[in-house]
């Protein structure tokens, strides 16, 4: 039987959740940086020992609470997911075990079997977000189709999202029907042109 991606996305209002990041190398700056790129707005804490300047001026322009110290187990009160990206496999894995005692939600850098999420590759436009995950197989596909969606999906497409859901709220009828007249109306958007 053929392998399957049995991942199921969602997107997070990060803004309302507690963010944890450990690690403020190399791999901390990149798990802030996608995060903060896709939800600048993300209520987010990064604990290390110390910061690289990247992660310093990352978190000055996006208000992010930067905690220098070692790790301990407290920094998980009150947090709703925790990323450990520190070069320290055995750091790591004492995260996610403390993560786990606690049914928090974790992401532990290049270790797929210990993560409860990907974060993978997105592509935004306006209104539009479109998330890509391989499985924690292949990185640099993920990146590819994003760069691909990114060419495709056209520069106004957030004018076609507003318009279409002004034209929505002027609908009658119950819900099936309302679906049924967004359906005709976007229809163009998946029919093949000839």
């Amino acid at each position: 039987m053929e392998e399957r991606n049995e991942l199921y996305p969602v997107f997070l209002k990060v803004s309302k959740l507690n963010v944890l990041i450990i690690g403020g190398g190399n791999v901390g700056h990149e798990k802030l940086h996608f995060l903060l790129k896709s939800s600048p707005n993300a209520n987010v804490e990064v604990v290390a020992k110390w910061f690289a300047p990247e992660v310093i001026e990352l978190a000055k322009k996006h208000n992010v609470k930067l905690t220098k110290s070692s790790y301990r187990r407290k920094f998980l009160k009150k947090k709703h997911f925790v990323v450990a990206a520190t070069n320290d496999a055995r750091l790591n894995k004492r995260v996610h075990r403390h993560a786990k005692k606690r049914y928090l939600l974790a992401n532990i850098a290049d270790t797929p079997e210990l993560c409860d999420f990907y974060m993978g590759g997105i592509v935004n436009k306006g209104h539009v977000k479109i998330a890509i995950s391989t499985n924690g197989k292949s990185p640099t596909t993920a990146k590819r189709l994003r760069q691909f969606f990114e060419e495709v999906i056209p520069e106004n497409v957030n004018e076609m999202v507003q318009n279409l859901n002004e034209y929505r709220k002027t609908l009658k009828g119950d819900f099936e029907a309302k679906v049924i007249q967004m359906n005709t109306i976007t229809e163009s958007l998946i029919s093949k042109k000839e």
